[in-house]
């Protein structure tokens, strides 16, 4: 083994324990967010720093190899299209754009669905672009 990965031998274990309960925390901060503090953008920038961090301990390809940047491009765009699909159904069902309640017979719980793929949208969208973003830079200048 060479000298480099002997002193990264103490950050790759430690990285490996943390990285699924930093995820978990995500998800968990993502699906309270209706409850309490937290929410899809929380849990976005959560999720992505989990990605970051994992490519900073094992490296640039190998998180591409986890998060392929095509698939982490689709999610943007899905993201995005939850966020507005919501808006745009619920003006099928005759409210206005975002009136969640209109979602389901019961507006209480055409709310909470409403705000549920809402949030969702927005914990895809701002977790893939958090990952986006730490690709290009720690890309540039790289063949």
């Amino acid at each position: 083994m060479s000298p480099v990965r002997r002193q990264h031998v103490i950050l790759r274990v430690v990285a490996k324990l943390l990285i699924p309960y930093i995820l978990l925390f995500a998800l968990y901060v993502q699906f309270h967010g209706d409850y309490g503090p937290g929410g899809g953008f929380q849990a976005g920038v959560i999720f992505g720093a989990a990605f970051v961090l994992y490519g900073l301990i094992f490296g640039l390809e190998r998180a591409k190899a986890a998060a392929p940047p095509r698939i982490i491009e689709i999610l943007v765009s899905l993201g995005v299209l939850l966020f507005a699909g919501v808006g745009v159904a619920s003006m099928f069902k005759g409210g206005n754009f975002l009136d969640y309640g209109v979602l389901e017979h019961d507006p209480l719980a055409g709310q909470h669905l409403g705000i549920l793929v809402i949030e969702l949208g927005v914990g895809i969208t701002v977790t893939a672009a958090m990952i986006t973003l730490y690709f290009y830079f720690a890309g540039r200048g790289r063949a």
